[in-house]
């Protein structure tokens, strides 16, 4: 795991975990296996890295992976980070028809008010170039 300021100084953040190598989801390919979020900033991301890691390394011709942080400007009286989590989920599920390998939640989730806060088109981008 590679620890960055920006990680370190924001503990309501974003993370993603992405695989070496693709996995694949449907007819489509992607490295992201995990999306999450945490109130607690690194110390969560490491657990959760902990956590996943034999599952993960158990996919087919994965050897290693990482975690991305994805931040957010924080709004008054607002879980920005939370609705960013939930943006790129929905996200991630429109274009592959399945949450991440490794997420338990959030096959279920319907749009709310998070394309109102972030832009559908820059949460794609995120997906795409991390894929």
């Amino acid at each position: 795991m590679h620890a960055t300021r920006v990680s370190i100084r924001n503990n309501k953040l974003v993370y993603v975990l992405i695989a070496d190598k693709r996995i694949k989801y449907g007819k489509l390919k992607s490295r992201i296996v995990y999306i999450g979020t945490t109130e607690k900033g690194v110390k969560r991301i490491s657990q959760s890295v902990g956590a996943r890691a034999v599952k993960i390394l158990e996919l087919t011709g994965v050897h290693s992976f990482h975690a991305r942080v994805i931040t957010c400007t924080p709004r008054q009286n607002t879980h920005t980070w939370r609705k960013l989590e939930r943006g790129l989920l929905i996200c991630f599920k429109e274009k592959f028809a399945a949450t991440p390998k490794c997420n338990l939640h959030g096959k279920g989730f319907k749009v709310k008010d998070e394309f109102k806060i972030f832009s559908r088109s820059a949460l794609m981008n995120i997906i795409e170039e991390l894929s």
